[in-house]
């Protein structure tokens, strides 16, 4: 049924559940759902943060800009990491400093990152440089980070945060450190961290699915664009909801309920293959179909050990198809100079699509009732009212 971001931001409060987990494609509307919840939940014109402690915390673009670059245009020289102040950023700031977190904000990013890459706050933890550590006294100081490094940076100054809040909230309420935390009911997480490697964001997801049960008194909503990062948080939790997030033309959205064997009912490759079929039905395919019918073609050749995707191509035309996916889908020419498929092109979407689900591979998945690619790691979905 569609719906608006607000309406949708409503049922998730309504749902009542511990951790919702939602997938969606980038450009879908995940961060302004995460912003529509969070206003629902404290309105701007509220006073939760300044009498009744926060309601809601979330991570999302939003949070990354609340941490902006002073490079020192004047001698370029003392740059650094600035926080600006509000009331979310001086209660967790002025929080973690008290708890001494310094230490385990740097930790976290040099586990992700670099370990010869130091953080060090400012005294009252408005600011932050870096340095190189090259070894000796050959170091270079106040450096400018990558824009991944800065996000990853980002991130586990949240994650420290909520590692501590969680901790507190699980504590009797007369034996906590502090009551700014009292009142907070929600955390909305929207991709963490899209920068890390496979290892490390399997690792953060663990992570994550971990903090989320040892949790009390939280509710969570966590979306995510990646797959892979869906899958593991997925099959961390025993118990959660899940959902896929789908944009419709006029701007209205749909929040697909995921329930059952998740081999019928979710799978990242499966809803490719089903848009561009779609795209095909309408004759609206565009160029970034080829994009996702790449997509499809590297994934299955991944899965029966193909050293290349081209070897799944027909073998009679196999040149001329690699050239024309190959050229749309990675093409550095600006869209004027790339124009709109034609007709015999869209054709060729069509043809290879047919091609690849009349594979035998794909054909044994149908007869087994699965018509799609599992994804490396497995996910069973499951719905129940515990973690």
């Amino acid at each position: 049924m569609a719906q608006s971001l607000t309406e949708i931001a409503q049922s998730l409060i309504d749902a009542n559940k511990k951790v919702q987990l939602i997938y969606a494609f980038n450009g879908t509307g995940k961060t302004r759902l995460s912003r529509e919840f969070r206003l629902l939940v404290a309105p701007k014109n509220g006073d939760d943060n300044e009498n009744n402690g926060i309601k809601v915390m979330y991570y999302n673009a939003f949070t990354e800009d609340l941490f902006f670059w002073d490079n020192d245009l004047d001698t370029d020289v003392e740059r650094k990491l600035t926080i600006r102040p509000n009331n979310f950023t001086n209660l967790a700031l002025g929080f973690l400093k008290d708890q001494g977190q310094d230490f385990n904000i740097i930790s976290n990013f040099q586990h992700y990152t670099s370990q010869s890459i130091t953080p060090k706050f400012s005294e009252d933890f408005s600011e932050v440089t870096f340095s190189l550590e090259r070894g000796g006294d050959d170091n270079l100081e106040n450096i400018k980070i990558s824009k991944g490094e800065e996000s990853n940076f980002i991130w586990c100054v949240f994650f420290s945060l909520l590692e501590q809040v969680v901790e507190i909230k699980n504590m009797d309420p007369e034996n906590r450190p502090t009551d700014d935390f009292n009142s907070l009911e929600y955390v909305f997480i929207d991709d963490p961290v899209s920068s890390l490697d496979d290892n490390h964001l399997i690792e953060l997801a663990v992570n994550l699915a971990t903090l989320f049960k040892k949790s009390s008194g939280i509710q969570f909503v966590v979306s995510t664009h990646n797959p892979l990062f869906y899958n593991v948080v997925f099959n961390e939790l025993s118990n959660k909801t899940c959902y896929m997030l789908k944009k419709f033309d006029d701007g209205t959205f749909e929040l697909k309920p995921l329930n059952g064997d998740s081999n019928k009912s979710f799978s990242y490759h499966l809803y490719i293959k089903n848009m561009i079929e779609e795209a095909i039905a309408t004759n609206t395919v565009e160029k970034y179909h080829f994009m996702l019918l790449r997509n499809l073609y590297e994934k299955t050749a991944n899965f029966l050990g193909y050293p290349e995707w081209k070897r799944l191509l027909p073998e009679d035309r196999q040149l001329y198809y690699n050239r024309i996916i190959q050229f749309t889908s990675h093409s550095t020419l600006s869209n004027e100079a790339v124009p709109d498929p034609t007709e015999p092109e869209k054709q060729t979407v069509k043809l290879l699509l047919e091609h690849l689900v009349n594979s035998k591979y794909w054909k044994e998945e149908i007869q087994n009732n699965a018509a799609q690619i599992e994804p490396e790691i497995p996910i069973n979905h499951q719905e129940n009212d515990t973690l």
